[in-house]
């Protein structure tokens, strides 16, 4: 999943020693605000010392992150995860592929077409309705 945004804070840090191996570990966890009408924010972790000092996020930098959801139980509830794989400059010229409106998170609905008259049972089109002439007596505003 792909999703693009301003980067609006970084988060301290979080590491440890793996118990199963003893190696050193490091996440760095950021929050992203896509750019829509009404706009959302996603915290994502990236995961290694080596991948965060190769995406070097910053506040304020335009992204698209490339990323991995996945869902853990632990103790009867369930945790999100969410981790960037991929992360580009954001480039406002890329063709972004047919949004789909069911999709959710950072999927803008396409808006339909507006539709032709249909022809009425003789085959002759619908009347068009009239233009709005602006020396309406009423006050409705519409």
């Amino acid at each position: 999943m792909e999703i693009s945004g301003k980067i609006i804070m970084v988060l301290p840090e979080r590491g440890g020693v793996s118990q199963r191996s003893g190696s050193e570990w490091k996440v760095a966890s950021y929050v992203l605000e896509t750019m829509e009408q009404y706009p959302r924010k996603c915290c994502f972790e990236v995961f290694g010392t080596d991948r965060i000092a190769q995406f070097n996020i910053q506040v304020g930098q335009m992204l698209t992150v490339s990323l991995d959801i996945d869902a853990r139980e632990y103790n009867g509830r369930w945790y999100n995860q969410i981790r960037a794989w991929k992360v580009v400059p954001y480039d406002p010229n890329a063709v972004a592929p047919a949004a789909d409106p069911n999709a959710g998170f950072g999927a803008a609905p396409i808006p339909a077409a507006p539709a032709a008259p249909a022809p009425d049972a003789a085959g002759a089109p619908a009347p068009e309705a009239p233009a709005f002439s602006g020396d309406s007596t009423d006050d409705l505003p519409f």
